[in-house]
């Protein structure tokens, strides 16, 4: 009995290694899902971030992650890296010097730029499905990381439209203070998802516009790429 509990512990120990060798082979051959996967845990902190000087690291932290991911992805098509690090570059930079030194003024410039990023690996994405004449499992994590770039992406936009045109967007609770990240990241969910239960309301006229072009998005996506995939899906299982 004990060398069997001796052997099966082994057995297990070499499993975890193998398990563990094998997570860097799989996160090289689905970067989409190692992006995916950042998200949905920045999702996680986003709650905890707030004017205070933890919640501001915590913000850099999460772009030191995902923004060289939005990179990452973009080797999956044709689009050119190097113009993800041009944005790249001065989205981290600006990023931390703003944070670091309480520069707010440079956080609206940065936002620019990492949205800019992130609407440009949501179109290198679009690009790697839409080249593919079957549906891997890479696939389905590019179509969610996909979403949530591009919800990332007018999350940006409209924290970029409201430091420079205030009173652009109200809601509920509070109407006369601006918008915190996390209520602009909730706006831009229900606008690309379509459920429209958000309480945060565009007043501007480039508020409502940028709203628009969201809506325009989500459904562009859904009925484009999404279906596609759903449709390659099942005509491979038939």
């Amino acid at each position: 009995m004990k060398r069997d509990t001796a052997r099966w512990s082994i057995d297990a120990v070499i499993a975890a290694l193998v398990r563990r060798r094998k997570w860097p082979g799989i996160a090289r051959r689905h970067p989409s899902a190692s992006l995916l996967a950042a998200q949905l845990l920045s999702l996680m902190l986003f709650p905890l971030m707030d004017d205070t000087t933890s919640g501001r690291l915590i913000f850099s932290a999460v772009a030191l992650v995902v923004v060289p991911l939005a990179v990452w992805v973009v080797k999956l098509s044709p689009f050119v890296s190097i113009v993800g690090w041009l944005l790249a570059i001065p989205a981290l930079a600006l990023t931390l010097v703003g944070v670091f030194f309480d520069y707010k003024m440079l956080l609206p410039l940065s936002a620019l730029f990492e949205g800019a990023l992130y609407f440009y690996a949501a179109g290198s994405l679009i690009t790697y499905m839409l080249r593919d004449e079957h549906v891997s499992s890479d696939d389905l994590f590019a179509a969610g990381a996909t979403f949530t770039l591009l919800a990332w992406g007018f999350a940006y936009a409209y924290f970029v439209c409201q430091a420079w045109y205030p009173g652009s967007f109200t809601g509920a609770v509070e109407p006369a203070r601006p918008r915190s990240w996390v209520e602009l990241l909730f706006l831009s969910f229900t606008n690309l998802s379509a459920t429209g239960i958000g309480d945060v309301i565009p007043l501007g006229s480039r508020a409502r516009v940028l709203v628009m072009l969201e809506q325009f998005a989500g459904v562009g996506y859904i009925a484009t790429v999404v279906s596609r995939l759903i449709g390659l899906g099942i005509a491979r299982a038939k």
